[in-house]
């Protein structure tokens, strides 16, 4: 098997509170790569979890960042990208959806299909993600199986294929019917689960010792065979979802999905690229060290101001020591580059296609650089999202002027917000998705910079990335200068106090681009 064959990558979304941060832990012990799960729910030093680090997420006890973990299963390494549930940070999540080649998608038994994960799950049909569907909480009341099946089938037109069928739920549950082995896997609410046993046997009978309750179980799971059969090709191609359920509290049906993953999950996929000019695929065979930076974070190790750059492999066989360039011509010597177990870390001497590492580096690397030995191969770029909130950043001791814009622009560059120069007045504008994304950057700037600053509300609510003759963006810029900003970047930004404002600017002038979106080449 080719190394890189035998790399899996994927993301796990979910709406807040589905319990997604709870299925990482258990798969990671699952698979042996941590020896105790962190509890999300309980008190003090406790709370914390294997992926959530930031002291916000283990106050509040959720994820804003997205976490890198990768852990060894059947001779498979797997990549796990474990993105924010919170729709105030949907925007990092759409970058790690850009490194991951398949998601698992969580869904609460009892609540289904909710807001954020109809939004995420948009994002993997912009990028043809395949998708397998995890069912959580079964050891809690559900809804009826056949209609939250029927729901992922309406809202997000994908064909369904059951692979197990829950025996009841909440304190009803028994266990799982797995429809492809004709076994069935007995829940223990202690977590000391059984052995599997056969199918519609006397053992089988023995453990869920309920007449009644046996009958239900063995028809509903002669029903759910009617879905028809599993097509490997359809789910690759993002047309079906194969369902798992369980317990991830409980851990049950943990390790069931993640032999899903070794089964059906696809290796290293072929990404889009330019090179010299011409649109390519960059294969995971080719020779060529290639990819792509998706995350940057600042400051993991408080005791060193470091900064890591998260590059996906895309091609070639990187070597420990290697310089690769961006196509910006920008050398970078990767000596200590960083494989992620949870909070540890370990030097790679070797990485393939579908691996995640970690580069340590001084700023030289931002979210949607694209890495490789010639410099020549340009990925596609990774997208900033309009923001829906703009604040003012002040401080309270003037002097530190210089300190709060280092740090802001740190921050942007990690992508946690934007960060907007107005052409009048020093004041720094930071954009947002969501509020909370503003409360992140306030604790990391008092934490980890050791400035107290405060966001008040700006005049402006939101912006648009001007795009069109250069001209004609000189002329708008000059008669609206008090609303004219620059971003990272150097791009011209309008801010505007509402959508109004926008339209009438569009109107005003056809022959420029108010975009929402803005695409980092």
């Amino acid at each position: 098997m080719n190394q890189s064959d035998s790399r899996r990558v994927f993301a796990i979304i979910s709406h807040p509170d589905a319990g997604k941060t709870t299925l990482t832990e258990n798969m990671l012990l699952s698979a042996g790569a941590i020896h105790a799960a962190g509890q999300v729910a309980a008190r003090g030093q406790r709370r914390r979890t294997q992926s959530d680090w930031m002291k916000i997420e283990q106050e509040r006890g959720i994820s804003v960042s997205s976490s890198v973990m990768t852990f060894e299963h059947q001779d498979l390494i797997f990549n796990l990208l474990d993105t924010p549930g919170h729709e105030d940070f949907s925007e990092d999540t759409y970058r790690t959806l850009t490194a991951a080649d398949c998601a698992v998608m969580v869904l609460d038994a009892a609540k289904g299909i909710e807001p954020q994960t109809l939004k995420l799950f948009e994002v993997c049909r912009l990028r043809d993600i395949p998708i397998i569907t995890f069912i959580n909480k079964l050891d809690r009341e559900a809804q009826e199986i056949f209609d939250l099946l029927s729901e992922v089938e309406d809202k997000l037109a994908l064909d369904v294929i059951p692979m197990q069928w829950p025996c009841a739920s909440g304190r009803r549950f028994r266990g799982l019917t797995d429809l492809r082995t004709n076994t069935f896997v007995p829940f223990a609410a202690d977590g000391e689960h059984p052995a599997a046993m056969p199918y519609d046997s006397a053992e089988m009978r023995a453990f869920i010792d309920d007449d009644a309750l046996y009958e239900e179980c063995v028809e509903e799971s002669e029903l759910a065979r009617e879905y028809g059969e599993f097509k490997l090709e359809s789910f690759l191609e993002g047309h079906m979802t194969p369902v798992y359920f369980g317990s991830a509290l409980r851990k049950f049906g943990v390790l069931e999905l993640i032999n899903a993953l070794a089964e059906i999950a696809p290796g290293p996929q072929a990404e889009k690229a330019v090179k010299n000019g011409q649109e390519v695929m960059i294969n995971p065979s080719d020779k060529e060290v290639s990819g792509f930076v998706f995350k940057v974070q600042a400051n993991m190790d408080p005791n060193h101001r470091d900064r890591v750059a998260f590059l996906r492999l895309c091609s070639g066989v990187f070597k420990r020591g290697m310089k690769l360039k961006t196509t910006e011509n920008k050398t970078i010597s990767v000596h200590n580059p960083i494989l992620f177990f949870a909070q540890d870390r370990e030097l790679a001497d070797r990485a393939y296609a579908g691996d995640v590492i970690g580069v340590p580096n001084h700023g030289a690397l931002r979210v949607g650089d694209s890495l490789s030995e010639n410099g020549k191969i340009r990925f596609a770029g990774i997208p900033n999202f309009a923001p829906e909130i703009l604040r003012r950043a002040r401080l309270s001791d003037p002097l530190k002027a210089k300190h709060l814009r280092k740090a802001l622009e740190s921050l942007a560059e990690e992508g946690v917000t934007q960060l907007f120069k107005p052409a009048m007045g020093s004041d720094m504008i930071v954009g947002a998705v969501g509020s909370l994304q503003i409360d992140v950057m306030a604790e990391r700037i008092k934490t980890e910079y050791g400035l107290e600053v405060v966001f008040e509300v700006a005049l402006f609510q939101t912006a648009r990335w001007l795009v069109g003759d250069e001209a004609l963006i000189e002329a708008f810029a000059a008669k609206n200068q008090s609303a004219m900003a620059e971003d990272l970047d150097g791009a011209p930004v309008l801010l505007a106090k509402s959508a109004w404002d926008i339209s009438y600017a569009q109107d005003k002038n056809p022959d420029i681009r108010f975009l929402k979106v803005k695409e980092r080449l």
